[in-house]
């Protein structure tokens, strides 16, 4: 059964938000490809963008999902992330992108509807 884990992430003070993905897709997103290879299956991050075009501040600029087999493959993940190193390489990185203490991860479990086409 796939366990998945999801975070909200905010983008640090005074960093665009075309600074923040790009910086996200061509520099932290390599980090986390480094960590999570071997244990997740799919790394996907949905960056938020205001459905009415009005740029204004939000909670979360970013929403992580990260999925593993199960939930044992994701403790081992994490318990490899937790070596001082790896954790100093990241904790270094995500703070030139994120404002660390808006961090909020969660465990989910799903729901899903199956919908029909129109017609």
């Amino acid at each position: 059964m796939t366990v998945t884990g999801i975070s909200l992430l905010k983008r640090r003070a005074g960093m665009s938000r075309e600074d923040f993905r790009a910086y996200y897709e061509n520099n932290h997103r390599l980090i986390g490809e480094k960590v999570l290879a071997g244990y997740a299956t799919r790394y996907a991050r949905r960056f938020i963008e205001p459905a009415d075009g009005i740029d204004q501040e939000q909670d979360f600029d970013v929403i992580l999902e990260i999925d593993f087999p199960d939930a044992a493959t994701r403790d081992a993940c994490f318990a490899a992330m937790g070596d001082p190193a790896t954790m100093a390489t990241i904790v270094e990185d995500e703070e030139k992108l994120f404002d660390r203490s808006r961090m909020r991860t969660f465990s989910v479990s799903e729901s899903r509807s199956e919908m029909p086409p129109l017609g």
